[in-house]
Order: structure tokens, then sequence, then C-alpha cells
């Protein structure tokens, strides 16, 4: 079981997992705007070539994945297994709107969403945390909010930029990246087949100011190869500390860290449409090394026994549900859209 009092001692835990493809050897990577794969050369000692190294999965893509292991499904509601787990759910609702539902735990930055922050409960947390735009703020007070309305704000980190000033931000504490090395890039191809018209002259009358896919497309595709492939996961676990929580408050998000990463390993690490993986042999543990991560049968019971200790601290309901009024703002309107300023932006090849 989990040793807490080895975690005093250390101020990180450091993971690795080695992976490889289910099937062949190809696999796709994570893809950015504008510089597509990030591929790069790893300087090695007594060499000037170094070594080919490829980011197969990004911090953020991770951290999005590290999250959606606690969902019910796609979300936005919590696995029913840790029911009693705070969190914030903002039913949205307008004028030629029906009802959406979103949630701190799908939303970005979590309590710092929009939808949240643009509501009457962005009161409650300014007064909660006796939160100024000026003078020194209690630290304190500000974790053990976000710990009474959704400790994973403390796992995943949160930026309440919305909020007059916008000086609350919490780093991530739980961390991780995949990445593979000795990369060779493997490139292919093929073509989406029109089987009424390859020239593409044969359009959809209705459809003929619209844009479309009609004839033949040649497309290309890149892939690769690697020696080796690695998941790497960091838990701070000095920062949890810094938060100063009840003794079982910190040992939830440590447990709730911890079954993260396991459920990730877990699964059947599809992240694309080219990329399955699967773990190969044991989690190694780095930092202190020779302890074992647990298996998910141990850390779920574990992870359920702080949620009800831990209960006094929490929000009741647990699930606190607000009602936020939203409008559908006209295409073409610059309000409407707004590009993320805070994170950064992972775009993958999904087809």
């Amino acid at each position: 079981m989990i040793d807490y009092e080895l975690f005093q001692q250390t101020s990180k835990l450091l993971f690795e997992a080695a992976l490889r493809p289910v099937q062949g050897d190809r696999f796709q990577p994570t893809g950015f705007a504008d510089i597509g794969a990030a591929v790069y050369t790893r300087p090695d000692s007594g060499s000037d070539t170094g070594t080919q190294m490829l980011l197969v999965e990004s911090a953020q893509s991770v951290a999005n994945r590290l999250e959606k292991t606690c969902l019910d499904g796609d979300g936005p509601y919590i696995d029913p297994a840790l029911q009693g787990l705070p969190y914030v759910v903002a039913k949205l609702k307008g004028a030629g709107v029906d009802e959406i539902e979103t949630s701190s735990l799908v939303e970005a930055h979590r309590l710092g969403s929009p939808y949240i922050l643009y509501s009457d409960f962005a009161d409650v947390l300014s007064s909660e945390m006796k939160y100024s735009s000026k003078g020194q703020l209690d630290w304190k007070r500000i974790y053990s909010v976000f710990f009474k309305y959704d400790p994973n704000c403390l796992v995943h980190g949160v930026f309440l930029a919305l909020l007059d000033g916008g000086r609350v931000r919490v780093a991530r504490a739980l961390s991780g990246f995949i990445e593979a090395e000795n990369v060779r890039p493997a490139s292919s191809g093929g073509v989406k087949n029109s089987l009424v018209d390859p020239t593409g002259k044969i359009q959809a009358e209705r459809g003929k100011d619209a844009s479309g896919i009609y004839s033949n497309v040649p497309y290309s595709r890149m892939e690769y190869v690697a020696s080796k492939i690695k998941a790497y996961f960091n838990l701070d676990t000095s920062q949890i500390r810094s938060y100063r929580l009840s003794t079982p408050g910190t040992q939830l998000l440590i447990a709730l860290s911890l079954l993260k990463i396991r459920r990730f390993l877990d699964s059947d690490l599809r992240l694309r449409t080219a990329c399955s993986l699967e773990i190969v042999g044991d989690v190694v543990t780095t930092c202190p090394k020779g302890y074992p991560l647990p298996p998910a049968e141990e850390l779920l019971p574990e992870v359920q026994k702080l949620i009800g200790e831990c209960k006094q601290y929490f929000g009741d309901p647990a699930m606190k549900v607000i009602n936020v009024p939203v409008k559908r703002v006209p295409k073409g309107d610059k309000k409407s859209t707004a590009g993320p300023s805070t994170e950064e932006v992972d775009i993958s090849d999904n087809d």
C-alpha cells in the first residue's frame, strides 16, 4: 500500500514505463500547428551527431488523458466509483440554446472556466478565498477552497484568469509525457477514392456553394519507428505538501494522482488512429527507487477511504450544480472566438 511516510522524505515521485506498438513498428506521434511532429536531437556525450528523439505525447495531452481516467465515460460527471469527490457542474441555458452540461472536471483550467467565473459562483469563490486584486493573498485559504470545490484543481493546476487581476494560478502537481528514442521517419500515404466521379465535377446541387470533398484526393502520412518508447510521470509531492491541507487531504491528492497514472497505463493506450501502444514489463520508479506503483485494485479503495475521511473539508453536496445563463453569439462576431493563451495547443491527426 502507499507509504506516505516515505513521501515525506522526497520532493517528487518519478515513474517510467516502457511502451511499444501493439502491432508492427510504426506509430503516429502528436502533431503541433505549424511545426508538425516534435522531432529533436538529444546531445550525447562523445558524439557529434546525438540521438534523434521524438515527443510522442505532450504534457498537455497526457494531462487531458490523466483527467479523463476519473470521468464517467467522456464526462462531464465523475466516475461513480469516485462519488463524493467534489466538483462543479454548470448547466448552461439561454435563448436559442438547449441546456448543455459541463463541469470543472472537463473545462480548461477547471474552476477557471468562463462558464464558472462568469456566473454568480465566482462571488462565492472570491468571498471564501478572501480574494483581492491588490495586497497579500492567503494561499492556505485559497488552496483549501480549491480542495473544497474541486481537489483536481490542486492535482492538474488551475488559473483563475477571469477573476479580477488574474492573480490565482496553481501549477500542475502531476505531469507526464511520452518520448521515443532513436527515431526514423516512415513516410506513407494513400488516396480517398470517389466511386462517383474521380474529377469531382459531379456535386450535390444543394451544396454547390459549400466546401466538400468529391474527387479522388491523394494524401501523405508521416509515421515513425523507434528503438525505445517511454512514458514518464512526475508527481511533485513537495508542492502538494505546500498546500498545508489536513493529513487525509494531502494523502488523498497523492493517492488520487497515483490512481490516475495507473488507470492511464492500464488503459488500451490508443492515443490516435495510428498510435496504439502497450506497456512492456513493470512500471519503474526512479525516485524514490524501489517503490512500486500499486495496482488499481489497491489504489481505488484507498482513494475511496480518503474521500470519506475528507468529507468534512468538502462542500455539501460534493457535486455543486450552478445555473449559467448563456447566449448564442452570431457567427463572425470577434467576441465569439478566443484562442487559448495559457496552454499549449496540441493538434493531432485523428483521421
